[in-house]
């Protein structure tokens, strides 16, 4: 009777051992698929951006509008819809200007699109900032922009993007001109 039972107990036990050794291997070849196929992913060339420029564009009733130019390659042959551009504009440690541009177009297949970002500071925050303008009558700035684009079977990519330097403010000349 031990021997019966003993080797019910084994058979069952031979099964339950198969059992356990079956799911590690599952998740094994899992894990295996998905770090291939992230792998993948992130080894794929992905479009490419830089801040190119940032000008005085104009001066208004509203505020002093700057542009900022973007250079975003894609290395894709089919045109990248682009979702939105986030932007925030900050001097002295602060933001002075952020806003965002909903749909603006696409980029063009196997080529460098160039995007125009206007951004627009309002005059109160300029006089706010009269301690940075000082005698050099510009604005130290950091520019931040989101690119965010729709990549096929990746979906919503953002291409972060900063910039710093110095912007200058309008002279009258620029003003009446």
């Amino acid at each position: 009777m031990r021997l019966c039972f003993g080797a019910k107990v084994s058979l069952l036990g031979a099964i339950g051992v198969s059992v356990v050794l079956a799911a590690p291997r599952m998740s094994e070849l899992l894990e295996k698929a998905k770090n291939y196929v992230s792998e993948k992913v992130a080894n794929m060339p992905k479009p490419e951006a830089t801040v190119t420029d940032v000008d005085f564009t104009r001066v208004g009733g509203d505020g002093v509008q700057y542009l900022a130019k973007v250079s975003v390659s894609n290395p894709y042959k089919t045109p990248i819809p682009i979702c939105e551009i986030k932007y925030s504009l900050k001097s002295a440690g602060r933001e002075i200007a952020s806003g965002t541009i909903p749909d603006p177009g696409s980029l063009k297949a196997s080529d460098t699109t160039m995007l125009d970002v206007p951004v627009k500071v309002p005059h109160s925050v300029l006089l706010s900032l009269a301690r940075d303008i000082g005698a050099d009558w510009d604005i130290d700035y950091q520019l931040d922009l989101g690119l965010i684009i729709d990549l096929p079977v990746i979906g919503n990519f953002t291409i972060p993007l900063s910039q710093k330097g110095e912007i200058k403010l309008p002279t009258l000349r620029d003003m009446f001109a």
